[in-house]
C-alpha cells in the first residue's frame, strides 16, 4: 500500500536528454528512482508544468534509474512537451498498472507505432532466457518506423528474429504486420504466448488469430487515461478499468470485451466513439 501511495505522489525530475526519433516523435530521458520496479507494459504519467499530464509506456530503465519514453506529438501537451530541452522540469507519476507476463519458450511480439517502446522494453527481459523470440514491427513506411535502432540492436542476439512491416513497401515486408504473423502461423509454426501493443485494429487482428490458432495472448491497451488509479472511469472498457486492471489484458480477458475491443472507445465526454 505504501508503494501503491508513493508511486501516485508527483516527483519531479530534469529532462537528461532529448532525441528526434521521427519529425514527430521524440525520446526522453530522466531519471527516477521508483521506476526501478517499473515492469514491461506499465506507464507513467508525466507532468507538463502549466498544462497539462499525459500517460506514457515506459521504453526503458536502467539500472541506476535513468528511465526513457517515447513521445509522438498529437495534442496540446505532447507538442508543450516536445518543446523542452535538456534541464527543463518535469513532473512523475507512477509507474502504474499491470504490465507483461515474462514467459519462456518460443514467443512473438507484434506492434506498430509508439506501441512499439513497452514491446521493446519487454523484449530485452525475454530475450534473456526465451528460446526463440520473433518482433514484427510495422508502419505505414519507413519514416514512420519508430526504434530502428533499438530493433536492429535486437536482432544481433543468436534467438531474436526482427521482422520490419511497411504498408508502402518502403522498409521490409510490404504489408500490414499482421500479414507476416498470419503466414507464420498458417506455415504450421507455433509459438507459447503472442504479445502485442499498438493501433486497436491491428490488436484486434492479432487477437483474433490467437483465438485461431489457440495461442495465449496479452494485450496493452491504449485509452483516454486521467487519474491513471481507478478512479474516474474514462479509461473503462467493459467492466475493466484500463488504468488499473490493464494497460495489459490476456486473452481471456479480451474475451469478455470483444464488442467493445478494436471497436469503440471513449471520448472526453466519456461517450463511446468508433476506433478508426
Amino acid at each position: 500500500m505504501a508503494y501503491r501511495i508513493a508511486n501516485n505522489m508527483i516527483r519531479t525530475t530534469k529532462i537528461l536528454d532529448v532525441k528526434d526519433e521521427n519529425s514527430t516523435t521524440k525520446i526522453f530521458t530522466f531519471k527516477d528512482k521508483l521506476c526501478l520496479k517499473a515492469k514491461p507494459g506499465q506507464f507513467l504519467m508525466l507532468w507538463i508544468p502549466g498544462v497539462d499530464e499525459v500517460p506514457l509506456s515506459i521504453l526503458n530503465v536502467e539500472k541506476d534509474g535513468t528511465v526513457s519514453v517515447l513521445v509522438k506529438r498529437v495534442g496540446d501537451a505532447t507538442e508543450a512537451l516536445h518543446k523542452k530541452r535538456i534541464n527543463d522540469i518535469i513532473g512523475i507519476r507512477g509507474p502504474f498498472g499491470r504490465g507483461f507476463t515474462l514467459k519462456t519458450g518460443k514467443l512473438l511480439l507484434v506492434g506498430g507505432g509508439t506501441g512499439l517502446a513497452p514491446l521493446i522494453f519487454l523484449a530485452k527481459k525475454l530475450a534473456v532466457k526465451a528460446e526463440k523470440l520473433v518482433f514484427i514491427a510495422g508502419a505505414k513506411m519507413k519514416e514512420e518506423l519508430l526504434l530502428l535502432d533499438e530493433l536492429k540492436n535486437l536482432s544481433h542476439k543468436e534467438n531474436v528474429k526482427v521482422v520490419f512491416t511497411t504498408e508502402d513497401g518502403s522498409y521490409g515486408f510490404k504489408g500490414l504486420a499482421t500479414k507476416p504473423l498470419e503466414l507464420t502461423l498458417q506455415q504450421g509454426e507455433r509459438f507459447d504466448m503472442i504479445y502485442t501493443c499498438g493501433p486497436e485494429k491491428m490488436m484486434r487482428k492479432v487477437f483474433d488469430l490467437a483465438e485461431a490458432y489457440k495461442i495465449n495472448l496479452e494485450a496493452s491497451l491504449e485509452r483516454l487515461m486521467r487519474c491513471a488509479i481507478g478512479l474516474c472511469g474514462s479509461c473503462v472498457i467493459g467492466k475493466y478499468r484500463v488504468c488499473r486492471d490493464g494497460p495489459v489484458f490476456t486473452k481471456e480477458q479480451l474475451k469478455e470485451v470483444k464488442n467493445e475491443f478494436g471497436v469503440f472507445k471513449r471520448n472526453f465526454e466519456g461517450k463511446k466513439v468508433p476506433i478508426e
